[in-house]
Formats: C-alpha cells, structure tokens, sequence
C-alpha cells in the first residue's frame, strides 16, 4: 500500500506542475498567470478540490497519441469564496493552448453539472484556442454540451464567465449565455471570426483586440460587463460580485452587518439635484449618498452610459438599481440603455434581489436611427423584464418623468410595489412646452403677441397638470417625501416587502420581446 501511495503521489507532483517549464515561461511572458495561480487567486486559500485531475484524452491520430498530459488541458473543481460555495473550471493554455476535445469538453459538463445539483455558483477561467481540430466533430459536439447547460442553468445558479486569454468561433457563446463577462486589456479577445477571416472576406484591416478587446465589448458591443487592466483586480473583482449574489435561485443575496445608520439623512442630495430639470447632475453621487458607506458595483459602467445598472447594499442587504443618468444623453432611454437595463432587471429578479429605480427620465431618444434600429422592441424589452419581475420593486422619481419612458421605467401602472416621489418631480405625458405647443397651437398662432401666449399655456399647464403632487393626489404616487429622509424610506419600504410573494400564471414560459 504504502508502494502505490507513494506512486499517487509523484503522480499528483507531476499534475501539479503542470506541462514543461517553456510552456510556462511562453505563458508568463504574456504577462498571464498560470490555470493554479487563477484559482488560487479566485478561491478561499486552501479550499480547492480537484474533480479528475487524472483525466486524460483517448484520441489517436494526428500527433495525439504521442501527448497525453494529465487534466487534458482543463483544470474542474469547486472551493469557496467567503466560506461560500463555488464551482470553476479552468482552462490550461500550457496543453493544447486549451483547446476542448472530447475529454476536456466531459470534465466541464460534469463540473456544470455539479454546481446545478448543488445550487451553487460557477465560475469559468477562459484562455482557450477553441475546438481541437485533431478530434473533429466530437470537439464542437463537447461545446453543444456546454451551451445546453448554460441554457438549463441560467436563472438557476449564477454563472460568471472571466476572459483571460482568446475565445473565437462557437466558443465565445458559452460567455454569452452567462450572467457576467470579465475581461482583461490587452491579454483576452473574443470574436466570432478572427482578423484575419475578417481580412479576407471584407479587406478590413484591424488588430486581435481592436475587434474583440476588453475596451471594444466594454464600451461598444455591451458583451463584457467588467473590464480591468490585470488578472489580480479582475479576479479579486470576481469575489466581490459573488459576494453580492445569492448562491442559486432559492436563496436570497447574503447580508452583511452595517455600520452605516440606515435612519441617516441625505442632506447633500439637497444640493446634488437641481430644480431646473434642464441642468445636468451626476447620478452616481445620489447612488452613493444612499447606499451603504456609499459603495456599489457598477454593472456595464462603460456601456449605454445614459442608464446605470449596480448593485449595492441597504442596512446591510443587496439591492440593484437602476438609474437615469442626466449626465449622458440627459438621461433619455435608448436601444442600449433598454437592453442594459432589462438585462439588469431580469438578472435581479432571477436572483431574488429587490430593485430600486430612481427616475430622472425626459424620454426616448428620437430620431430615423433609433426608430429603425427597433427601439419600439428593444424598450419593449424593459417593459417586459419590469412587468414579469416578482422581486420587492420600489421606484423614486427624482425630478421629471415624462411619456412612456416614465411607464416603462417601472412605474405603479405595471407593478412598481411603492412609488416615491421629491418635491421637484413632474410626471407628465411631455414637457410642458412642447405640451402648450400641442393643446394650445390654435390660442397661440392667434394671439397679437404669441411668444406671451405661448408663456402664460406653459405655465398653466405646469400649474394644472404638473405640480409635484398631482400624480400623488390621483394616488400614482404613494408618497412625495424630504429627499434627505430618502435612505430610510427605502430601507423601511424593503423590510415590509421582505416577504413579497408574487403568483405567476401557469406557463411554460413567456415570449419576451427580441
């Protein structure tokens, strides 16, 4: 006995290690980590369980007989993060240069697998080339497996995908299907066809990251939620969002002690909103005067910009919120921001996270490209994700909220639970002017003076239709409450909806707009 442990043993040195010393040396030089050093920056320090570590592939042919490294070039297991459960597979580029054959593609499926039975988050490390060429069609069979599990997990468990090095063709979808893409500057691309197939199919010119990059899905695309300059903040980033989420589905986001009064004032949003509703202020500073210690993550930062998507805390429990942002666009609702937003939504309600909206809306963005890049079903998208949202939805309307973006902004109308409401709001078909311009065309283009006209039905009409507590009278508004009372109010608000239980219909599933 003692013979054969010692043999486990050397074995397990040999896996351990890794391929051969160039391998690791070409890797490094890259400025990456090795697939160990991931998980050991990801995972709780000494926690990690290996599941096959022994694995190996049976193909012949091709070179491959001759090469048959332990692990197969993909790294399975779970550990914890915060004394949590978690579950992570991690590509190897040292072997294959990650590439997923029949048995790397059977370790992930069975590690997927796994973390679906046992309710608990996954986690994947990407730095792969791709299906593996010299095992043909089982390969792309193996990625079929992948996304078909991506697909049963999806509202069941958090999935957190961390681009780390290339993912091209069919790969880059399993990332897709996930709730959260992490990517890294310079090291991690993703496309579906490489510059060069681009080259030659369009004579486009352009680099590896100038068509897939981390900046290019952070900022254009939308692909990538996350972007950080080096593995260490991102996979650290990584913790700090599984933090925020609960473990499945059945399960609320874990909630930690606060010593941030939850009966604090706000005096500062006093002067942080301006009455005039055409000034310009940055959302961000609101979020941090009324969250906890003033610390959230922000989700897609750097994408539709004119929403902003974060989770934070409240007396200690996680909340998403969702945000105009007068400083970008005035805050008006486009194509991306609804599909950022309605994105976000689902995801909270999935997650059992309750969802504050604060609301500072003049709109949807007019305009041919927008009407013809579809924003009647891309807004539909946030009118949906609201609607069918079950989780304790609370909205706050700041300063002004006009036409449909003021419904589909989660309004009482589709199911806002509680809507609150300062002082300077105005809710409104449309702003006053344009208003009188419509109701009092005729009065105005009669008048000896019209520009007088066209001032006194303006105020009028704001006088008549909005004054902030107008909507608050017909009882679209719950209550109009002291801005520096605001905290305490939704901390109040989400204790009583702590225990919201919603029925749905009996359906297989809706048909949400696309």
């Amino acid at each position: 006995m003692r013979r054969h442990v010692a043999e486990l043993a050397a074995i397990r040195e040999r896996v351990l290690a890794g391929p051969s010393e160039p391998a690791t040396a070409a890797q490094k030089a890259k400025g990456k980590l090795t697939v160990r050093e991931r998980i050991e920056l990801l995972l709780d320090e000494g926690s990690f369980r290996e599941v096959e570590p022994l694995r190996r592939h049976r193909a012949t042919g091709f070179g491959l007989e001759a090469k048959r490294p332990y692990t197969d070039g993909v790294v399975t297991g779970w550990g914890t993060v915060e004394g949590r459960t978690v579950f992570v597979y991690a590509h190897d580029f040292r072997i294959f240069g990650g590439a997923l054959g029949e048995a790397h593609a059977t370790k992930i499926h069975k590690i997927m697998d796994m973390a679906i039975a046992a309710g608990a988050p996954l986690v994947s490390l990407n730095d792969g080339a791709g299906a593996r060429i010299q095992e043909g069609v089982t390969a792309l069979a193996g990625y079929g497996g992948i996304f078909q599990r991506n697909t049963k997990a999806s509202g069941v468990i958090p999935q957190i995908s961390v681009m780390l090095g290339p993912c091209a063709g069919g790969a880059a979808y399993s990332p897709a299907l996930t709730d959260f893409v992490f990517m890294v500057r310079e090291t991690s691309q993703m496309f579906i066809t490489g510059p060069d197939v681009v080259r030659a199919v369009t004579g486009e010119e352009i680099t590896q990251n100038g068509l897939g990059g981390a900046d290019v899905h952070a900022e254009t695309s939308g692909v990538c939620h996350f972007a950080y300059d080096d593995e260490e903040t991102c996979l650290e980033e990584v913790r700090y969002l599984l933090s925020m989420l609960p473990s499945n589905n059945r399960e609320t986001p874990p909630a930690h002690d606060c010593a941030d009064p939850a009966d604090r004032t706000c005096q500062a949003l006093l002067d942080l909103v301006p009455v005039d509703g055409n000034r310009p202020y940055d959302m961000h500073q609101v979020i941090e005067e009324l969250v906890d210690d003033g610390d959230f993550l922000e989700v897609h930062e750097r994408w539709a910009r004119n929403i902003i998507c974060a989770l934070a805390r409240l007396d200690g429990k996680v909340v998403g919120i969702v945000a105009n942002q007068p400083q970008a666009l005035a805050g008006v609702l486009d194509i991306e921001a609804s599909e950022k937003a309605a994105r976000f939504v689902q995801m909270c309600d999935a997650f059992n996270i309750p969802i504050v909206t604060l609301l500072d809306v003049p709109g949807f963005l007019p305009g041919v490209d927008q009407e013809h890049g579809g924003i009647i079903r891309h807004g539909a998208k946030l009118l949906y994700a609201y609607c069918n949202a079950t989780v304790p939805r609370i909205s706050l309307i700041l300063r002004k909220a006009y036409g449909g973006a003021y419904i589909v902004m989660d309004s009482q109308s589709i199911g806002a639970d509680l809507t609150y409401a300062w002082p300077t709001n105005e809710i409104a078909v449309m702003g006053a002017e344009g208003a009188a311009n419509v109701i009092f065309r005729r009065q105005i283009a009669a008048a000896e003076d019209p520009e007088a006209m066209r001032t006194r039905m303006v105020k009028e009409y704001k006088a008549e239709l909005m004054h902030p507590y107008y909507a608050a009278e017909r009882g679209l508004v719950d209550d109009v409450i002291d801005p520096a009372q605001t905290r305490q109010v939704l901390i109040d608000s989400l204790a009583m909806l702590a225990g919201k239980h919603a029925d749905r219909p009996a359906r297989k599933h809706g048909n949400p707009p696309q």
